[in-house]
């Protein structure tokens, strides 16, 4: 029997372990770092099917790494499993019903991701097993990648430097390569002021509140002078209280800073920090800036990426059946007009069928083929992947857990994903991962043809956004 038919098998055999693992991580719903339950789920999981499970990796708590086989070519299978604040959603519900007494919820669809990549582990071992064929495949958990960058801390501590290929995955919305993102770095702002009271001696108060609103407008303006590919983002972390009549003697800003290379987001970061310093003496406040970290841009490898695309065309996308279907016609019927059009044409170019037909079955199964287009295509958000893309030759793939248009960090997406849509979309990634790891361990020199494109691309250099000295989870 050819390996795609037996993986395809042994896929389905392990598909309820890859459903149950998607359902109780969605459950647990937790934030980075502090993804306890869902850690354990998983090395649980990889225990129980044979696993060397080494857990605390990097100094992270909830960061594991399982491992199998011996030998050459040594692949890495990299998973996620932390939620979202404020997207606490019923599964398979289209109206906006949180779980009682649950803040967090999946709306990034990491319950998922972390399901179909121990999935594609689980199923990678039994092909060794049957193959007798030479290799060993590593399950990494990766923790905090919304805003912790956990991985950028694994890189640091070396944790995949035995690699000679790597992939992973993400929820999405469609079946195809994910092209290259941008780096970042994050940054937080305290400005120190002095109080006073606002009606009897505002004279002798410096405002820290103003401060930060002077920096903020600075900022502003400083968005025409940068490239249009960069992003800059803000969020209030303490406002210095909440009396009006107090002059504000504390304030502080977080922010976000996207460019497509980490050298731009230093640029870009070197004026914002002088804009700070600027609203410091403009209100004769002081400002302590410290970078909590950042990733690097995501570089999708050719050799891996073809690979990876050629498997998932081969073993298929997602098996939707009408039970997927009927869930996803609530969420078509509660778009907008506008958003119901533009999902409805968008599926149907894409599947090969009419928009009426795709109106009865609103997800995407086909799969779209990797090209050099998303090599060349830029997407405006970030990952920490991006960080192990510098040392590994890495792939990853995007899978439907939710109707077209239906955007990651929302409700919506976490409502889709915890249902039979994301465990289908799990098994399916899952499959396509392990062929494709397959086809590595039947042709070993694939990987050197990937190192070389990688080296090409990198001259072999990478510069760590984490700051020496910066622990995970602070400023989180």
């Amino acid at each position: 029997m050819d390996s795609k038919t037996r993986i395809h098998e042994i896929a389905a055999e392990k598909a309820g372990i890859i459903a149950d693992m998607n359902q109780s991580v969605w459950s647990y719903a937790e934030y980075g770092y502090k993804e306890f339950k869902s850690a354990a789920k998983l090395t649980q999981v990889l225990e129980d099917e044979g696993f060397q499970v080494e857990r605390g990796i990097a100094g992270i708590e909830t960061a594991f790494v399982g491992t199998y086989g011996s030998g050459k070519p040594v692949i890495g299978i990299l998973g996620e499993y932390d939620a979202l604040p404020n997207l606490s959603q019923k599964a398979g519900v289209a109206e906006r019903c949180p779980i009682e007494g649950q803040h967090y919820g999946h709306g990034c669809g990491h319950s998922a991701l972390g399901a179909g990549a121990v999935g594609a582990a689980l199923i990678v071992k039994q092909f060794l097993e049957e193959s007798g064929l030479p290799g060993t495949v590593k399950i990494f958990g990766c923790p905090a990648e919304e805003t912790g960058f956990g991985k950028c801390f694994m890189v640091k501590e070396h944790c995949f430097d035995d690699l000679d290929m790597c992939f992973s995955w993400h929820p999405m919305d469609g079946n195809m390569c994910f092209p290259r993102s941008v780096a970042y770095y994050k940054v937080r702002f305290d400005f120190t002021g002095r109080t006073s009271h606002a009606g009897g001696a505002p004279e002798l108060g410096r405002s820290a509140l103003d401060a930060c609103e002077l920096m903020n407008v600075g900022v502003n303006y400083l968005r025409e002078h940068i490239i249009s590919t960069a992003r800059v983002h803000y969020a209030y972390l303490d406002c210095g209280g909440d009396a009006p009549n107090i002059v504000q003697g504390h304030a502080s800003l977080l922010y976000f800073v996207r460019a497509p290379r980490l050298a731009l987001c230093d640029e870009i970061l070197g004026r914002i920090k002088k804009i700070a310093q600027g609203a410091a003496l403009m209100t004769e406040t002081d400002v302590k800036i410290t970078v909590l970290g950042g990733l690097s841009d995501n570089i999708p490898n050719p050799t891996a990426s073809t690979l990876l695309s050629d498997a998932f065309i081969a073993e298929g996308g997602p098996d939707f059946g009408e039970e997927e279907f009927a869930i996803a016609r609530k969420f078509l019927a509660a778009m907008s007009e506008e958003d119901r059009a533009k999902a409805l044409a968008a599926g149907a170019k894409i599947n090969g069928i009419s928009e009426e037909e795709f109106a009865k079955r609103p997800l995407n199964t086909a799969v779209i083929p990797y090209s050099e287009k998303f090599r060349e295509t830029l997407s405006t958000g970030s990952t920490d992947v991006g960080d192990v893309s510098y040392l590994v030759p890495t792939a990853q793939f995007t899978a439907a857990v939710g109707v077209p248009g239906t955007g990651a960090h929302t409700w919506q997406f976490a409502a889709q994903v915890g249902t039979s849509i994301g465990d289908k979309a799990s098994v399916a990634i899952a499959r396509a991962i392990a062929y494709a790891s397959a086809m590595v361990y039947e042709n070993p020199s694939l990987t050197e043809q990937a190192k070389k494109e990688l080296l090409d691309e990198t001259h072999g250099k990478y510069v760590s956004p984490i700051p020496d000295g910066v622990k995970p989870g602070e400023g989180m």
